[in-house]
């Protein structure tokens, strides 16, 4: 008899906005002319839910300057929900931290865009992001630290 090995299995079963922010401190941004220096920043999480199912949470904060002052903050917290089943251990930090986040990525731009429309300002649509990339050199990044620690301490 023999054993039949368990497929593999990853798929999103929900997406939703966890968190949306937008904020003007002030109305005189928009008396001012228009040439804002933007500052982009993405971070992303994973919880285990249960044994096949966890949540990820890609984190954009978009916070745009003019002429010295704040014109708005806009923070999307876009989570889904993923069932990994018979995932290689191995494997599940690049799918956690790179596969997961580049499916949220378009819903979050979306979402990015949306509210700063709606706070009255032009369109706003991030560059596509290769969070493969990312993932690699934040690995690195990490396995360098490590490596300076230890050499530090011995």
């Amino acid at each position: 008899m023999s054993e039949q090995q368990a497929q593999p299995q990853l798929a999103l079963e929900r997406i939703y906005a966890k968190d949306l922010s937008f904020e003007v401190p002030s109305a005189k941004v928009f008396t001012k002319e228009w040439q804002p220096e933007l500052n982009i920043n993405l971070s992303s999480s994973a919880e285990q839910i249960d044994t096949t199912h966890y949540e990820v949470v890609l984190k954009v904060t978009v916070s745009a300057e003019n002429q010295q002052e704040t014109a708005f903050i806009a923070e999307v917290q876009q989570a889904g929900i993923f069932l990994m089943e018979n995932i290689d251990q191995e494997q599940l930090p690049q799918l956690l931290g790179a596969y997961c986040p580049s499916i949220l990525f378009p819903f979050a731009r979306e979402a990015i865009n949306d509210i700063v429309t709606k706070g009255s300002f032009p369109q706003l649509l991030l560059a596509p992001i290769n969070f493969d990339a990312a993932f690699a050199e934040n690995l690195a990044r990490a396995q360098q630290e490590q490596q300076q620690a230890a050499t530090g301490n011995a």
